[in-house]
Parts: C-alpha cells; structure tokens; sequence
C-alpha cells in the first residue's frame, strides 16, 4: 500500500523533516568516482580497443568490431522511416517547436565606438563540436535527443555527435530518428563513463569534443564531472522533480498523475504537492492509491512517492511560495486559478508550468522551451539549457591612440598598486606626448 509522507509547515519539526526530504548528495560515492576513473584512464591509454571491450562488457552487446559502434546516416534514415506515421508527426511537430523557440535565444555579435574612437564589443562563436548523452538504460528518450541536439544546430555548432548506449545491441528506433530530425551528424553506440571519457579525450573512432551535454546515471554524472575543464559539461543532473503548488481547485487525478509524471523515472526522482486545504490533500492522495495500479512502472513510481515524495499542508499561499523558492525545483506546476498574480514572486524554478492545463509532460516533450533543467536546488543559480550554452563570448577591444593614451595612466596607476610593473609599463607605452593628442598617429 503506497504510504506519501505528510508534512505541515507549522510543524515545530518541519524545517527538519524538509531538509531530510530535500537531501541528496550529488555524485558522491566512492566506489563509483574509482570505477569512473579506472573507465576514463582505460579509455585514455587505450581508446577504441577500451571502447569495445567495456561496451561488450557492460552493455552486453555483441559488436565484432570498433567500426560496428558507428552508427550510419543510413541507419538513422531507415529509423525514421521505419517507425509509425504518427511517431513521426510527432516528432517532426516537436522538433519544429523546439527550434522555434530557440531561435529566440540566438545571441549576435555586438559593438560599440566611443567618442575617441575606441572600439568595444562583443564577439558571438559557436563552438566548433559538441557531444550529446542520451540515456539508453531503464528508458531511452528520443525527446532528450532533441532538446540537446536542436539548441546546439540552432547555436551553429558544426558538428554534433551523440553517444547511446544499446544493451543487446538494441536501441529504441525513435532514439535514432530523433536523430535524424534533430540533424546529429555522428551517432556512437556507447553508453556510460567510456562513452564521456570517449567524447571529452577523443579516440581514433570518437572525435573530441569541445562540450558535453545530456543527462545520464550516476556513472556518466560522475564522469562528466571528472572531465571537466578538459572540455565544458552543462551540468550534474540529479533525479527529476516536480513541485505542484495548488489551490485545491484542480481535478485531484489530475495533480496526482503529474506527480507520478516524475515519480515514474526512477526511485530517487522528487514529487511534492503544496496546498492549504488539508482535505483537498487528502483527495490527491486518494488518488495516487488508486492510479498507482495503473501505471506500467508502478514499482518504481512508488518507491519514489514513498521515499522522497510528499504532500505538504501549507497556512496560505504566501507560505506556499517561500517553500517552492526554498525548494527550488526543477519543475514548478503553478495550479492555480490566477498564475499570473504568483509568477512575480516565484525566484527559483528551472520551468514554470502555468495554470491547471499546463501538464509538466508538455514541456518534457512538444511545448518548446528545453527539458534539460537545473536540479537539486541549483535552479537558484542556474538556468536551463538554451542556444547560450553552445555559444561562446569573446570580448572585442580596439584603442584608437588617444584612447590608449588616457586609458594608459589608469591602467599604469592600478598597475603600479598591485605591484606589477610590466603591466604599467607596457601601458605607459602608449601614453602619448601632449604634442601629439589630437594627431593620427
């Protein structure tokens, strides 16, 4: 019988019960940071031969050979042709929204010329080659294929290469036709820490790439953070979440399976509801007992609702709002009649899903912005994924002589306070006489 924990926010003992329920430590187990660096050592002193023999070893897959770990345009092409006409809509119908909303996000190059002449700016460059992760294990997840792919093309990224894994061999075909919308120009049938020390040191097979992309298990989360800074990483995902935040209004089975929306990836994944109308609690709960039967992952929905999950009662909204900043979720469903008077007031949330219509799953799939979303409270300092993270900023400086002439006697002052002499003086250079200001040369 499914058991959700209760928590109220009056409770002398809530603090307490809130920080036990929100902890999860991110990348931290011993045994797997050894293991991850035994794979990435192995994978950088032996490259394509590691490569086959730990995708055999550990996705039991029976490739005879390094070139069989490619996976073909020609592959990807007979996967979108061979799934159904309505897989393919779909897809097409996603992938078409995704892009348009990220072209929105699309940085240009800029500058600016000051009165003396001086030029500053900024210089808009995508990187040159980026590698996805898209999760093969438990579930595999075209939809991820395509808000990690379609934002770096978006970006003008030259090429992107994607890593899977494919246990027996055998990949969900909608993997590799997501693929072939979202335009990946190299498929790997790689999954895990050798699949991100394959991407971030390069191979003879696997190219090196300058970012690393996409959420993972526990392995490729702990790998991506022990290649980082040989190339970028986005971020350490942690297990999904969803925070409802209800007045008690809204169709009760209808909050419940958004609950399960998350619960449903896997036993450590987040799903918490916020009301003020205990009873209205106790419907929602009513209705997780009933549904859960219904679900094809049922066991794991429930272990993630019984051990993470939880419904809390809240005084009023105003409470409601300071734990969901608190908290800082992943997903933010605003279930309300009015969002909009609360959405001021939200700070901290990867997505905002607004009104009762507004199922997260929709944004997981077809409304647009990405589903590649900060976790684990870091939406208070970070951002989902966009165009900006295949883009890189480079300053433009150009003095024009009397520019660098003044800007020379404040640098050399600075300089000279910190005790760097070189600097000043290399400054100083350029200080022009006084019988030459106003000059062109």
């Amino acid at each position: 019988m499914l058991k959700v924990n209760r928590l109220d926010a009056s409770s002398p003992e809530f603090n307490a019960r809130m920080d036990a329920l929100l902890a999860w430590e991110s990348v931290s187990d011993p045994r797997v940071q050894q293991t991850v660096n035994d794979i990435i050592e192995r994978v950088k002193q032996q490259g394509d031969t590691a490569l086959l023999q730990l995708t055999k070893q550990l996705d039991r897959a029976a490739f005879k050979s390094v070139a069989e770990l490619e996976v073909s345009q020609e592959q990807l092409q007979k996967a979108l042709q061979t799934i159904t006409d309505e897989q393919r809509q779909a897809l097409m119908t996603a992938a078409q929204r995704v892009r348009q909303y990220h072209e929105k996000q699309v940085q240009d190059s800029w500058r600016y010329m000051e009165a003396d002449g001086t030029l500053l700016g900024q210089k808009v460059t995508p990187m040159d080659r980026v590698g996805i992760y898209v999760p093969g294990g438990k579930a595999s997840y075209p939809s991820s294929v395509l808000m990690n792919a379609i934002p770096a093309k978006v970006a003008g990224v030259t090429e992107v290469v994607m890593a899977v894994p494919m246990p027996q061999g055998q990949v969900n075909p909608l993997v590799l036709a997501a693929a072939a919308v979202a335009g990946v120009d190299r498929v790997f049938a790689i999954g895990g820490a050798q699949a991100v020390a394959a991407l971030a040191y390069g191979t003879q097979l696997v190219p090196k790439v300058d970012k690393i992309v996409g959420p993972g298990n526990i392995y490729v989360a702990t790998a991506k953070r022990a290649v980082f800074g040989v190339c970028g990483i986005d971020m350490i995902a942690g297990p999904s979440e969803i925070l409802v935040l209800c007045d008690g209004k809204t169709d009760p089975d209808w909050v419940a399976m958004d609950l399960f929306s998350q619960a449903e990836h896997d036993e450590q994944a987040q799903s918490i509801l916020l009301c003020e109308d205990e009873e209205y609690l106790d419907q929602v709960e009513a209705s997780l007992k009933k549904l859960l039967p219904t679900l094809d992952r049922q066991e794991i929905a429930q272990t993630s609702l019984q051990n993470r999950g939880a419904l809390i009662k809240v005084s009023n909204m105003d409470e409601a709002i300071d734990i969901a900043n608190r908290i800082a979720p992943e997903h933010l469903e605003l279930s309300v009649a009015d969002p909009e008077a609360i959405l001021p007031k939200i700070r901290h949330a990867g997505a905002i899903f607004m009104g009762r219509h507004t199922a997260e799953a929709l944004g997981d799939y077809c409304a647009g912005p990405n589903h590649v979303l900060p976790t684990s409270g870091t939406a208070r300092f970070s951002s989902p994924l966009g165009v900006y993270d295949f883009q890189k900023r480079s300053s433009l400086i150009m003095f024009s002589p009397e520019g660098a002439s003044e800007m020379g006697k404040v640098a050399s002052v600075l300089a000279r306070g910190e005790g760097l002499e070189a600097h000043a003086r290399s400054a100083e250079y350029r200080i022009l006489p006084v019988s030459d200001l106003g000059s062109d040369t």
